[in-house]
């Protein structure tokens, strides 16, 4: 499926390249695995190649799956349970983040931004809205070539327009 070189994403984590394919012995089983630098933290991880799909690791989005990110971004017709505790919140949107899709992070910053402008957020929402943030615009800058910073200020700006219509 992959081949050093290429890179890819892994749920929660975000964005690896793939820097080599060993071949190991478990149990005394041969097993090829997919050794991954994530770029974010140089965090290095050893994925079974078989295994792959099952952990959720992708390749990066196209420029169609990027125009529907933003698109999640824009959506303004949601529905945000204010009222619900912050920490089934915390549980719901971690789900997603771990889910590893792209749109469902969307959500998570989208959601989480849009509850920000109403009431504080606790200490474990910021982190996820930063891990959010941080795995969205890593993933777009590479899909569309562009600086992380460039992407962070599109991201803003198509959550402004929402946020803005709430004033």
């Amino acid at each position: 499926m992959f081949k050093v070189g290429d890179m890819a994403v892994y749920p929660a984590h975000g964005v690896g390249v793939i820097e080599k394919i060993e071949n190991r012995k478990i149990s005394g089983c041969q097993e090829d695995f997919y050794v991954m630098r994530i770029l974010e933290n140089n965090m290095i991880i050893m994925i079974p190649s078989s295994n792959a799909a099952n952990v959720g690791l992708r390749e990066i989005i196209n420029q169609n799956e990027v125009s529907k990110v933003f698109s999640i971004l824009k959506k303004r017709d949601i529905s945000v349970n204010g009222n619900q505790t912050w920490n089934r919140r915390y549980r719901d949107y971690m789900e997603k983040i771990k889910s590893g899709s792209a749109f469902e992070v969307a959500e998570v910053y989208r959601d989480l931004t849009t509850i920000k402008q109403d009431k504080e957020l606790s200490f474990g929402e910021r982190k996820m809205l930063d891990t959010a943030r941080s795995l969205l615009v890593k993933e777009i800058s590479l899909a569309k070539n562009m600086k992380e910073e460039d992407v962070e200020r599109d991201i803003r700006s198509n959550l402004f327009v929402q946020t803005q219509d709430k004033q």
